[in-house]
C-alpha cells in the first residue's frame, strides 16, 4: 500500500467518524414520536373507541411523524395508576376518569358535590368548559405535569346497580356493599345513605361481583353493557344520575414538550373539532345501553325530577363538610355554586 493510499483512507475514515454523528442525529429526527395511550377499558368501550378515532385523526394529521399505539384492558396501567405513569412520563397519554385522580389532585372530586346531584349535563358542560373546569386544568397540569388537550370527554351519568336487593329509591341502598370507581366523594354518598363504600379497579369488577365480593356497583349503564356485567349477577338500576362521569384527555409534559407549535396546535384543533361528536356519540349509548341491559332483564327505576331535588337538597345541606371532608377547595365549591346558580 503506497503511503499516499493509506493517507487518502485515513482522510476518509476521519471524515466519516466526524459525520457518522450528524447522520444518526438526522435518522432518529425522522424516526416518527410514539405516542402509547392507556386505558383499562374494553375495545368495545365508547371511550376507547372515540380514543381510537382520535389518534388515527392524528397520525393521519401529523403526516406520519406522530405514530400512536393504543393499549387497551389496562394492558399498561389500570387508570387508578396512569396518574402516576403521567408524572414518570411511562405513558405518553391517557384519558382517566376525573375520579381516578382524586389522590392526586383532590378538587378532580368536585362532581361529587351535593349541588350536582341529579343535574342536567348543560349544566354539568358549563361547569366543566367554563371557569371550574379551567381552574382544575392549572392544577393538574402542575400535580399531573401533564397538559390537558381540551374539552373533557362524558362518559355518563352515573347510577346505582345491584345484584341482589331491588332498589327503587336511595333508602334501598342502606346496609349495601356498593362498589366505587374511586375517590372520597363516591364513598362519602355511600355513607351517607348508609351503604358500604368498596373501590375496585374496572377490570377487576366482573369477576369481584359474581364472587359476591360486592353487592351492587356505581357505574354507567353503557358500562355495564361494555363488560357484560349481567353474566355478573347485576339484576336491578336505580337510574338517579348521582353525577356525571368525565374522562379527562392528558398528555405527558414530556411528550407535549417534544411537539413543535405546530403539532400542538394540530393536536388541540383536531380534539376540539371531534369532541362534540364524541359526546353526542356517548350520550346515545347511554341510552341505548339501557335498552340492553332491559333486554337482558335488568329492572330499572327512575327517580321523578321532585324526588332528586329534594334528595339534592337533603345532600346540599352537608356540602360545606362534605367538601372539606373530600378535600374539594372552597374556591372550586365557590365557581361550581356559581355555575349552579347562574343556570337555575
Amino acid at each position: 500500500m503506497t503511503p499516499r493510499l493509506s493517507r487518502r483512507r485515513f482522510a476518509l475514515a476521519s471524515v466519516a467518524a466526524i459525520l457518522a454523528p450528524a447522520f444518526v442525529r438526522s435518522a432518529r429526527a425522522d424516526e416518527p414520536m410514539r405516542l402509547r395511550l392507556s386505558l383499562d377499558t374494553a375495545p368495545s368501550h365508547l371511550r376507547n373507541v372515540s380514543m381510537k378515532d382520535y389518534l388515527g385523526k392524528v397520525e393521519a394529521a401529523s403526516n406520519g411523524k406522530i405514530k400512536t399505539e393504543i393499549f387497551e384492558s389496562g394492558q399498561l396501567y389500570p387508570d387508578l395508576e396512569v396518574g402516576k405513569a403521567l408524572i414518570q412520563g411511562q405513558v405518553e397519554m391517557a384519558a382517566p376518569g376525573s375520579w381516578t385522580i382524586t389522590g392526586i389532585v383532590s378538587d378532580a372530586d368536585c362532581f361529587q358535590l351535593p349541588v350536582l346531584y341529579g343535574q342536567p349535563i348543560d349544566l354539568i358542560h358549563r361547569v366543566i368548559d367554563g371557569k371550574p373546569g379551567q381552574y382544575l386544568n392549572a392544577q393538574i397540569q402542575q400535580k399531573l405535569r401533564s397538559h390537558v388537550l381540551g374539552p373533557y370527554l362524558d362518559l355518563g351519568f352515573q347510577n346505582w346497580y345491584s345484584a341482589n336487593k331491588p332498589i327503587a329509591g336511595l333508602a334501598d341502598l342502606k346496609g349495601m356493599k356498593i362498589r366505587n370507581s374511586g375517590g372520597a366523594g363516591q364513598a362519602w354518598r355511600a355513607r351517607f345513605l348508609g351503604a358500604i363504600p368498596n373501590t375496585t379497579a374496572w377490570p377487576n369488577v366482573p369477576l369481584a361481583l359474581s364472587q359476591g365480593t360486592f353487592d351492587g356497583l356505581v357505574s354507567s349503564n353503557e358500562s355495564l353493557v361494555s363488560a357484560k356485567l349481567w353474566d355478573s349477577g347485576v339484576k336491578f338500576a336505580l337510574e338517579d344520575h348521582q353525577f356525571i362521569a368525565e374522562y379527562i384527555p392528558l398528555l405527558s409534559q414530556v411528550f407535549w414538550d417534544k411537539l413543535s407549535p405546530d403539532q400542538q396546535k394540530m393536536m388541540t384543533d383536531v380534539w376540539a373539532q371531534n369532541v362534540p361528536t364524541y359526546r353526542a356519540n356517548m350520550a346515545a349509548a347511554q341510552t341505548k345501553a339501557r335498552a340492553t341491559l332491559e333486554a337482558h332483564g335488568i329492572k330499572f327505576s327512575d327517580p321523578t325530577p321532585e324526588q332528586s331535588a329534594a334528595e339534592r337538597k337533603r345532600m346540599v345541606a352537608e356540602q360545606d363538610q362534605m367538601a372539606k371532608e373530600i378535600k374539594v377547595s372552597p374556591e372550586m365549591v365557590k365557581l361550581i355554586m356559581a355555575e349552579a346558580s347562574s343556570g337555575s
